[in-house]
This record gives C-alpha cells, structure tokens and sequence, in this order.
C-alpha cells in the first residue's frame, strides 16, 4: 500500500487531537461545542485552519474578533497571537494545518 491513512475523532464533544505529525507538516483536528475556547497563543509555524462545520470566532494580536464559516480557510502567519473560540449553538469543528511543521519552520 503507497497511500497512508489516518483517522480522526468523530464525537460531537470537545476534542482536540493530533492527527499528522511528520516532517512536512502538523494537523490537528477540533470540535468544540458553544462557548467552548483554546487558550490564548501563538502561531508557531503558519497556520491554515479549515472551517468544517459551523462558525469559528478568531481574534488575531489587536484585532477585533471576526467570524469565519463552514467553507472557509484562513491563513496565519508566525508568531500571531491567536483567540479560537465557538460562539454560535452549532458545533464547530475545524482542522488546523501547520506547514512546514513548527519543528522545522525556520525562524
């Protein structure tokens, strides 16, 4: 077999997990529920994160927060300080994809 599969969580409750982890790049997978949050941090690498289901509330450094939708990529650079959060009743679940990976993303 040449291809490589890899599966993730298909709960409807909070998870966060490490789905990729290789040289070429990091994804992690997400669903939180209403009023659910990651804690404040930084963008260690850039950062794409893939709305799937619902509406992802996004506060960047001094930004005012903005709402991003099902169907929708948003790219962060490095070192951007980042608010993820589900405001909205529908859970949100999205992907975040880290390329390269934060180990090898050069500073």
């Amino acid at each position: 077999m040449i291809e490589k599969i890899y599966t993730y969580s298909t709960k409807e409750e909070k998870t966060i997990e490490q789905v990729v982890q290789d040289d070429v790049a990091q994804i992690n997978h997400m669903i939180l529920p209403k009023d659910a949050a990651l804690p404040e941090h930084y963008s260690n690498s850039n950062v794409y994160m893939i709305v799937m289901r619902g509406s992802l509330s996004l506060r960047l450094d001094d930004q005012e927060t903005h709402i991003y939708k099902y169907g929708q990529i948003i790219n962060i650079p490095f070192n951007t300080r980042m608010n993820v959060s589900n405001r909205d009743d529908k859970i949100l679940e999205f992907m975040v994809v880290k390329a390269p990976h934060p180990k090898n993303f050069k500073k």
